[in-house]
């Protein structure tokens, strides 16, 4: 479990500056993009797919983030109806269940479609960036969903209430 821990406070300390780094970059080519565009009357050739890219990324590594930390978003509506917390301990453990095997379903697609694109060796005109780059994003995130969610059902599992915000 420590070895776990320390893997995960890593990813962390990776992550964090990497989505505030490509949020930035994604910014200043937005930026220069409608700058290039509105006043100099010509397009940065390249820079879409370039955007597309870094913002895969940000994307599914900001939710994998959200997954560490239990901010994703969620319906949790049982306690509404319900005072009674085996009850609500009950659905919280069905739907970690259930989110555990859509993201088991999401590994095996997005692995699926990581394999296609390197087979096929399909890239970006512009700059021919081969489109496993951010095909890659999918299965990464997944499989950090996947993790995430094992520790959130053996959490429930043992009992131990799993919050928002507490990795």
């Amino acid at each position: 479990m420590k070895l776990l821990r320390t893997l995960d406070s890593l990813l962390v300390r990776i992550v964090g500056p990497l989505l505030v780094t490509i949020g930035l970059s994604v910014a200043l080519m937005l930026t220069a993009g409608i700058f290039s565009r509105a006043v100099l009357g010509t397009p940065v050739f390249g820079l879409e797919e370039v955007m597309l890219i870094a913002i895969m990324w940000f994307y599914m590594l900001g939710a994998s983030l959200a997954s560490r930390e239990r901010s994703h978003l969620s319906a949790d509506f049982v306690k509404v109806f319900s005072d009674n917390p085996k009850v609500w301990r009950a659905f919280s453990l069905t739907a970690t269940v259930i989110s555990l095997g859509v993201a088991i379903m999401f590994v095996v697609w997005s692995w699926d479609l990581f394999s296609f694109g390197w087979q096929r060796s399909q890239s970006t005109p512009v700059f021919s960036i081969p489109w496993w780059v951010s095909q890659s994003s999918l299965l990464v995130a997944s499989l950090l969903f996947v993790i995430y969610l094992v520790r959130d059902l053996i959490q429930e599992l043992r009992g131990n209430d799993v919050t928002p915000g507490d990795p």
